[in-house]
């Protein structure tokens, strides 16, 4: 039985994590299309043509190494190379290099696949640009208006960024794969999150994606003097918010799920001076659910809490819905087959919704598609000091690797 070589895992993520390292905060600097993603890229093509696998990149930037027949929809085991700033080394990098190992153990052990195997590093999933262009090109998701508009916060141009990379931003709506070329797709994924660490859980399976709400929020009041205007007699929009932070906990409890979330993310006061009342509060609502039915819930509940505690405290209340991104459902025939392998390997594990987005969110409702995680040290990420233990990649690679090969050998999705 082919078994995962930790040792080459460990030294291929230790290679990636030197594109883009810093050494004063310890931190991976490698975002979407820099020098230093474009040159982890090709990295991963060089790794591809030592195994003698077709490689290629595409359009938007994904780099794809295929093995097996020609004629055969593929299997894909993908996930993210670029890093937010200051990144850990295993985000996204896990995926890939898992992938890889795949490929050089059922090489080693003489398997040929009776479907080919493609080993994908997307481009572009932390969101630099506000997307994830990799996997949005790939399932159809990419429009010429996003591409011709998109824009960093910094101001500059994604279409500018992909021409410094070597690449032709329209050529990125040519990376679209039908779902009758994709046999399965697989991601594994570091948790982000404590719960598998806190659990002493090695795997978990990815039951879906929650959906994603974005609202910007404005309640405006009345600046006023903060010595000379009566406590009671204040139109004050920070108060208004903090009252409204405290109703968080009740409106999830009333009308969210064990899965709900709903964060402050940021807030700014105006005018933002120590002996002045704070005449407006500019901050965003990010709400998340399992399920949408549930994500409106949430949504009208925010909207009737803040219209009514805007009126109690003599302030006007007003939103913006940025974006809202339905939940993604992961095959339950795929996560059969990874809770059977991973019962087979003694592996213990638990059925879990991803709070974060992923690559595999696109693929959801695209093709057979499944996800899961290995835990997080501590639940940290997106952090120079993001760690895993190579022992739980070791077993959830080996868990991967089992999948795959049942995929491709026994063609049980056929």
């Amino acid at each position: 039985m082919p078994q995962i070589d930790i040792g080459r895992i460990e030294r291929d993520i230790n290679a990636i994590a030197q594109f883009g390292f810093n050494e004063a905060d310890r931190g991976v600097y490698r975002q979407g299309f820099s020098e230093e993603d474009m040159a982890a890229r090709q990295w991963l093509r060089d790794r591809f043509a030592e195994l003698g696998m077709t490689h290629r990149l595409d359009g938007a930037g994904n780099v794809i190494g295929r093995w097996g027949p020609d004629d055969k929809p593929a299997i894909m085991i993908a996930s993210h190379l670029d890093s937010v700033p200051a990144g850990g080394i295993f985000d996204g990098v896990l995926g890939v290099v898992a992938g890889l190992e795949v490929v050089r153990a059922m090489r080693e052990s003489g398997i040929e696949p009776a479907f080919p195997i493609e080993v994908i590093g997307t481009s572009e999933e932390e969101g630099r640009f506000g997307g994830m262009l990799g996997a949005q090109a790939m399932t159809g998701k990419l429009t010429r208006e996003w591409l011709d508009t998109a824009k960093d916060e910094h101001g500059f141009a994604l279409k500018d960024a992909m021409k410094q990379a070597g690449l032709e931003p329209y050529d990125a709506l040519h990376a679209y794969r039908r779902p009758d070329e994709i046999h399965a797709f697989l991601e594994i994924h570091v948790e982000q999150g404590p719960v598998l660490d806190m659990e002493k859980t090695t795997i978990g399976i990815v039951e879906g994606i929650s959906g994603v709400f974005k609202w910007n929020c404005r309640l405006i009041g009345k600046a006023d003097h903060a010595g000379t205007a009566p406590m009671n007699m204040r139109a004050d929009a920070l108060m208004g918010m903090a009252d409204f932070a405290h109703e968080i906990s009740r409106i999830i409890d009333e009308h969210g799920t064990d899965k709900s979330r709903i964060t402050i993310g940021h807030v700014a006061c105006k005018p933002g001076f120590p002996h002045t009342v704070p005449g407006e509060v500019d901050f965003t609502i990010v709400g998340r659910d399992l399920d949408e039915g549930v994500m409106e819930a949430l949504a009208e509940a925010c909207e009737r809490v803040l219209s009514s505690i805007a009126r109690r405290h003599k302030l006007r209340f007003e939103y913006e819905q940025m974006s809202w991104l339905k939940p993604a459902y992961c095959d339950a025939e795929l996560m059969a087959l990874l809770e059977d392998k991973a019962k087979a390997l003694d592996l213990s594990y638990k059925i879990m919704p991803s709070g974060a987005g992923h690559d595999v969110q696109f693929f959801c409702n695209h093709a057979k598609a499944a996800m899961f995680f290995v835990p997080s040290v501590g639940g940290v990420s997106h952090a120079p000091d993001e760690w895993t233990h190579w022992s739980d990649i070791e077993r959830g690679c080996q868990l991967l690797l089992e999948a795959v090969m049942e995929l491709a050998v026994e063609q049980v999705l056929a």
